[in-house]
């Protein structure tokens, strides 16, 4: 039996093929089929995200027939949930290191959009992350009833974690490979 599609999109500063997209695949592959796409200012070279709708227009486009299972990484994730919470047609989102604020400003939260998301979500995020603060994003998405949060222990935004932790990248990528097994 083929593998539920996972359509997957880059972070503000990176690529389809960047080593965090690359890495997400590989953790990800035994349980889903990963595409990954570029949006349109990353295809051109740029380093400079498209205005939201023009993102939102790519994520769209980049997704094939049929009912999908959509998120990604960071600014990816958070493309892909505004799409969910506007009724895009999906089986489920999953987002990875989910942007709940810019870093050093957690009163600027992305949050508002959350409780129109009407699909099964999974978000991971490090305990580390600077740009989710753990108790914020607890705070908003408590109560959402298809929200879970799966928290990597000692991990950062791009899913890192020290040495001095005892755990390895690989570790957090099989912990990432069972959550997402036992979610779907």
């Amino acid at each position: 039996m083929p593998h539920p599609v996972f359509v997957c999109a880059h972070g503000a500063g990176g690529h389809k093929d960047d080593r965090g997209m690359l890495r997400l695949a590989q953790a990800l592959a035994p349980y889903l089929d990963v595409q990954r796409f570029n949006f349109p200012y990353s295809a051109a070279g740029s380093r400079r995200p498209d205005p939201m709708p023009l993102l939102k227009d790519a994520f769209r486009n980049a997704v094939p027939e049929g009912k999908h299972i959509i998120g990604g990484r960071s600014m990816g994730g958070r493309v892909a949930s505004m799409l969910a919470a506007e009724s895009f047609p999906c089986a489920g989102l999953l987002l990875f290191a989910y942007p709940l604020h810019p870093a050093g400003q957690p009163e600027k939260l992305r949050d508002a959009h959350l409780p129109k998301i009407r699909v099964p979500v999974l978000c991971f995020n490090g305990t580390r992350d600077a740009l989710c603060t753990r108790e914020l994003m607890e705070r908003a998405v408590s109560g959402l009833p298809n929200w879970r949060m799966h928290w990597l222990e000692g991990a950062d935004h791009s899913f890192r974690v020290l040495k001095s932790s005892g755990r390895t990248d690989a570790d957090v990528d099989a912990e990432i490979g069972r959550a997402v097994l036992s979610w779907r």
